[in-house]
């Protein structure tokens, strides 16, 4: 099917507009948290990834294109060398509303300040558990008071609506729900709960026996908290409640009990610079190919990126009960 899409929109062919870019800058991590990959991982080589230099070109053809939002991930994306550069040159876009990161904290307690100086205007830090012992089964490397001390490092480094994310597993942390929000409310945060998405063969994993629903979340929370619809979104696929009384808001991620596909807005670029068009899919496109075979043809680059829109499809089909048919994982797929 041609492509219908304007040269300075992308559009798919379900009518929604993608405005909003996930880049992976790298796949490595310093944890190994036990929903998003294996504990021996095999890393790609630097010849198979994006340089920052190709992120970068990428991120202003996606900004051309009508993208209004960019969120670096990983892997975690500050284990990256040089990422504070492109950072600043991605958040110098013209036409670019909003640079986030989603991060695991590791490396916030001295990057806090210069990633706010680079122009990144939120946060998104993953934080599973507040019990110690927890923090490091689940992450398998993980310290949770240097998580810690780089929330309190965010926070003076004047960000604002800094986001805690919590995937949530039964028998693991399904049990601290309302201490995560607590935590949430006592330090001026937000927080998303994130139901476990089945990407990746995870060995002494079982995510049918470890999957914990919304449904069952918010009636957790309900015994202790009052929560009321609000109509503030964040650009992705939260569907956020205030709580009663408090500064605080609640989201929920929920690709299982309540698919949030009809309005997606989102695509990814992977590390290997694959453009994925659905996170629960594997239908992509090469951009690194097109890069590397057209250097410096940022009209071949934008076309190709407009054409893939047409192949973006209409929703996931996540099955906590099966073996995943998406093998790649979470560090790969960058979020």
């Amino acid at each position: 099917m041609p492509s219908t899409a304007s040269p300075t929109q992308l559009i798919d062919r379900f009518g929604r507009t993608v405005d909003y870019l996930r880049i992976s800058v790298t796949d490595r991590c310093d944890f190994r948290c036990v929903y998003c990959m294996a504990e021996n991982m095999t890393f790609l080589p630097r010849a198979d990834i994006l340089s920052l230099e190709e992120i970068d070109t990428l991120a202003q053809a996606f900004v051309a294109l009508g993208v209004k939002k960019i969120r670096i991930t990983g892997g975690e994306p500050l284990v990256r060398k040089g990422v504070l550069g492109l950072l600043h040159n991605i958040a110098a876009l013209d036409g670019l509303k909003e640079l986030v990161i989603t991060t695991n904290g590791s490396q916030l307690s001295t990057m806090a300040a210069p990633l706010k100086a680079a122009g990144v205007k939120r946060l998104n830090i993953s934080l599973d558990t507040l019990d110690a012992d927890k923090f490091k089964a689940i992450t398998r490397t993980g310290d949770l008071h240097q998580v810690m001390r780089g929330i309190h490092a965010a926070k003076a480094a004047g960000f604002t609506r800094i986001k805690i994310n919590a995937v949530i597993l039964k028998g693991r942390n399904h049990e601290e729900v309302c201490d995560l929000v607590q935590f949430a409310i006592d330090n001026g945060l937000d927080i998303s709960f994130i139901e476990e998405m089945p990407l990746g063969v995870v060995a002494q994993h079982d995510r049918a026996e470890a999957y914990y629903s919304t449904d069952a979340i918010k009636a957790d929370l309900a015994q202790s908290f009052n929560l009321l619809p609000c109509t503030e979104n964040t650009g992705g696929p939260s569907h956020y409640y205030a709580v009663a009384g408090t500064s605080a808001r609640v989201g929920f991620i929920s690709p299982h009990s309540h698919n949030f596909c009809g309005s997606c807005n989102r695509v990814r670029l992977t590390v290997e610079g694959r453009l994925l068009l659905c996170l629960g899919n594997e239908h992509s496109v090469d951009l690194k190919a097109v890069l590397r075979e057209h250097p410096g043809n940022m009209p071949v680059l934008k076309q190709a990126i407009v054409q893939a829109m047409q192949i973006k499809p209409e929703s996931h089909q996540f099955n906590i009960h099966e073996q995943p048919v998406i093998l790649r994982y979470m560090n790969m797929t960058g979020g």
